[in-house]
């Protein structure tokens, strides 16, 4: 029997509102009650429309299983509760059925679960494609890109222990059934400052630390490392250790990931020879020399680590300390060579390691993308997965922050964008009449940053390539030029005189005006880190290391490709990789999931409304509402629709014949709604106002109470009825049983009465037949007795006699026996007196010779001749027979 499927809703059992599209009122206030009051509940997902918005909970919740990706499968966006699967199955099965490319667009700030949630995406997207050899293996190696990618490329933070520093964009590629067939990734941005200083309560890159917790001593010893973190110049010692972290079972885990990736054991080994070289980087110290002609120099203070580096890279120990003491400045046919003081060699130091990192960084993200393209040349349906840092606002914001938060507003820009653009194609779809609708337009914002005249990245590549005198207070004074008018930037220095005496703006920094709020920038290595320069004498020695994967990694520093062009600026490349990613992800329809971190203490069960309400504002999230109500709040397919409120209406209770439009629009006219508060489109039914839907679901909820009682009286009638015809045919069944038991119980009794009756006259027959039979066998046995008797007398009689007539015969041959005796003894008297003496004599004389020579045989002497000892003769009558047998022994004894 097929389980019956339960017809569920987003408004069902609701907990707060799922969707913030219907909260009313809609202020900031409710906005973040209605969070608050959700997240209580352990409901962490609620949308806005077609966004998630996903709440950190910083704890398991059993919401992840198999058994929840199959309850999403298949299933309508609205038609269960808020959660990351409704999104993923929506944007696999648009792209699967409807051939269109999807993105997934990923934001929010550090610790808000953007890793995570990506992670999510991808495992369902994994769970509900097809199956078989080949598609594991390729689902298999996108799942293991990101243990390595997040070994290399994130961090401990304050805010975050597994904090992603760069930007990750994921295209996953599959075929025309919507089996996954490779993907590509690109990487934004990665914070390679973090590799040579980390701030307080921060790490450097996991995969530092998982190394020298993980690594046998057999690869540290090749490696030329040991495991004390502070050994390490480079490596945090406050924060070295994370509660939670196993260092050393994520070392395996990354190491298992980059085999099924496809990493070969060489290319692996390489890969930890260049980090451990970054690692010792750290630990190399200058100290300052004076030549003779006045300028200062430095030299290394100890080489023995400079010594295991070049031993590890391949590099020429001379040529590499050389790169660290001078630098080679070349301008068309002439080279000059200029020293370098203690502070420009430790820069040099640190950009060596910065940019060696970076560019191992980028190889790792290249070789992953050789090993999960696809290899089938097939047209291709393409999901995009963005995992990008969020807007971010510290106490003090760099270089770093200007360019996270540029990005935002580009997809602050693309997300208003292509959200209207579908609601107005969703209008137009429908039948539905468009109507302009008032938004901020942030361009504005985008244009101060990315303006290639006059907008500040433009400023800033220009200050950077002005010869003369560069410094991070002069491209300031660029900005209060050029920027002074800008209704977005502020600055003391500037010619605007509104900001001359706020005190909250220092003379060193300048604020930019950005859609989420205003944000203050310290204008201190601005230059230097858009700059990003490494010296071309450490490049030269880099790519002379016998190294194949360093070597690699530096191609500018092949003396034949020598480029004396100057190297693109951080800030130029950044904007070239957001153009490139704005460009593909206008071609793509984008799903948005918006992560926001409920707290700062990673702490489950906390919701600090302050914090929320922070991100809330800088993620647009009430612009999102606005946008998104703008025209009509809410929109539903009409079977659907018709599905839930038919209880509304006689006519389409319980079942509607006709179209489901037609069906809606009785059942809204009958409920009198008014006209102007609903439109129908061509599939779907729209709704203007919160209100009426809620009206709906009151009249609904109402109804369903009627309908409630209504199943309940008729089921207690039933179940009534149903239990007297029970007790009915219960009773008859009783009574037909008791009155056969009654019968049967009466006719065992007559049957032991009779069996009684017979038993007695049984008895008094047999008894009687038995006193008969003992009378009979008394008189047998008499007469038997009386005849033993007589026989016996007889018998004892005629014993008598014989016993009289034995004892005569007895008594005379008893008597001749005594004569025979007497007669006999007197012979024998006469012949013993004749021969009696001599018999005697012989007898005692024959047992005095037996006893002689068995004496003599057990005393007789030795054999030797010499020997003269010989017993004793017993008695005198045997003196000569004594001497003659001493003789005849003594003559024996000689001759043998």
């Amino acid at each position: 029997m097929t389980k019956m499927e339960v017809k569920t809703s987003l408004l069902d059992n609701m907990i707060g509102v799922g969707d913030m599209v219907l909260l009313e009122p809609l202020t900031e206030e409710s906005f973040i009650d209605n969070l608050k009051q959700r997240f209580d509940h352990s409901e962490i997902y609620t949308y806005i429309g077609s966004v998630v918005i996903s709440i950190n909970p910083y704890r398991l919740l059993p919401i992840y299983s198999p058994e929840k990706v199959e309850e999403y499968r298949n299933r309508n966006f609205y038609e269960l509760r808020p959660h990351i699967f409704a999104l993923s199955d929506e944007a696999y099965r648009s792209l699967r059925d409807q051939d269109k490319d999807q993105c997934i667009l990923i934001t929010g700030e550090s610790g808000a679960g953007k890793t995570e949630a990506s992670k999510l995406v991808m495992s369902y997207v994994a769970a509900v494609c097809g199956k078989g050899a080949e598609v594991n293996q390729v689902k298999e190696q996108l799942l293991q890109s990101n243990p390595v990618l997040e070994a290399f490329g994130n961090a401990k933070t304050v805010r975050n222990d597994n904090s992603s520093r760069f930007g990750k964009y994921m295209d996953i590629e599959f075929d025309f059934k919507g089996d996954p067939l490779g993907g590509v990734i690109s990487n934004y941005l990665l914070e390679k400052s973090r590799v040579v200083k980390q701030p307080r309560g921060e790490r450097n890159f996991h995969i530092f630390y998982q190394i020298l917790s993980g690594g046998s001593e057999d690869l540290l010893k090749k490696l030329k490392l040991e495991r004390d973190f502070s050994r390490y110049n480079y490596l945090s010692l406050d924060s070295a250790k994370v509660n939670g972290v196993d260092d050393a079972a994520n070392f395996r885990t990354v190491r298992n990931a980059m085999q099924i990736v496809g990493f070969m054991d060489h290319e692996t080994q390489s890969v930890f020879e260049v980090v451990a070289a970054v690692l010792k980087l750290g630990n190399i110290e200058f100290k300052p020399e004076s030549r003779v002609n006045g300028l200062d120099e430095s030299k290394i203070k100890d080489k023995n680590e400079l010594k295991e580096i070049c031993e590890l890279t391949g590099i020429d120990q001379s040529v590499l300390e050389r790169a660290f003491s001078f630098r080679t400045v070349e301008a068309k046919q002439e080279k000059v060579s200029t020293t370098l003081n203690v502070s420009q060699a430790y820069y040099a130091r640190d950009a060596l390691a910065k940019n060696l990192y970076s560019r191992l960084f980028s190889w790792l993200v290249t070789r992953i993308n050789e090993s999960i393209k696809a290899q089938m040349k097939v047209r291709k349906k393409v999901m995009g997965v963005l995992d990008i840092y969020g807007f971010e606002i510290f106490e003090d914001n760099s270089f770093e922050q200007f360019i996270i938060n540029y990005c935002n507003e580009k997809l602050q820009q693309i997300f208003i964008e292509l959200t209207l653009k579908e609601e107005q194609e969703e209008y137009i779809r429908e039948g539905i009449e468009w109507t302009h609708i008032e938004y901020f337009n942030n361009a504005v914002i985008c244009d101060l940053i990315e303006n290639n005249q006059n907008g500040i990245l433009a400023m800033l590549d220009e200050e950077c390539l002005r010869p003369g005198a560069v410094t991070d207070d002069t491209f300031l004074e660029k900005l209060n030029q050029v920027c002074a008018t800008h209704q977005h930037f502020e600055s003391r220095m500037s010619k605007c005189s509104r900001f001359l005496n706020d005190t909250s703006l220092p003379h060193c920094c300048f604020r930019i005006q950005h859609y989420a709020g205003k944000v203050m920038y310290q204008v201190e290595g601005f230059v230097d880190k858009n700059n990003d320069l490494l010296y071309r004498d450490l490049s030269q020695a880099m790519w002379r290391a016998n190294h194949s994967l360093i070597k690699a990694l530096f191609p500018e520093g092949n003396p034949a490709k020598i480029n004396l062009k100057r190297p693109p600026t951080a800030g130029s490349q950044f904007k070239a990789s957001v153009a490139t990613l704005m460009k593909n992800l206008q071609t793509k329809n984008p799903n948005y999931i918006r992560c926001i971190k409920p707290n700062d203490k990673k702490a489950a069960h906390i919701f600090n409304e302050a914090l929320v309400c922070h991100q809330v504002r800088y993620l647009g999230l009430l612009e999102n509402v606005r946008v998104r109500r703008a025209g009509y709040a809410f929109r539903q397919p009409y079977e659907p629709c018709l599905e839930r409120y038919k209880m509304l209406c006689k006519q389409t209770w319980p079942h509607w014949r006709g179209p489901a439009r037609a069906g809606v629009e009785v059942l809204f006219s009958e409920l009198e709604v008014p006209e102007e508060e609903y439109s129908l489109g061509r599939s779907k039914i729209f709704i203007r106002n919160p209100r009426t839907l809620f009206k709906l679901e009151d009249l609904r909820k109402q109804r369903l109470e009627d309908l409630a009682t209504l199943i309940q009286k008729i089921y207690r009638g039933w179940k009534c009825r149903t239990r007297f015809l029970l007790m009915k045919r219960s009773q008859i069944v009783i009574a037909a049983w008791y009155r056969r038991y009654a019968q049967q119980k009466k006719y065992q009794q007559i049957k032991s009465s009779a069996i009684v009756v017979q038993s007695y006259i049984r008895g008094w027959k047999a008894r009687k037949l038995l006193r008969e039979l003992k009378h009979q066998k008394r008189c047998q046995e008499a007469v038997t007795t009386i005849a033993a008797y007589w026989h016996g007398a007889q018998a004892r009689r005629e014993l008598k006699r014989l016993k009289e007539e034995a004892r005569r015969k007895h008594a005379v041959a008893v008597i001749w026996a005594y004569w025979l005796g007497l007669k006999v003894r007197r012979e024998y008297r006469k012949f013993f007196r004749a021969n009696a003496g001599r018999k005697i004599y012989e007898f005692i004389l024959q047992k005095i010779m037996q006893k002689y020579f068995l004496e003599m045989k057990n005393k007789m002497p030795s054999l030797s001749p010499i020997d003269k000892n010989w017993p004793a003769r017993p008695y005198l009558f045997l003196d000569s027979t004594h001497k003659e047998l001493k003789r005849i022994f003594h003559l024996w004894r000689v001759t043998i």
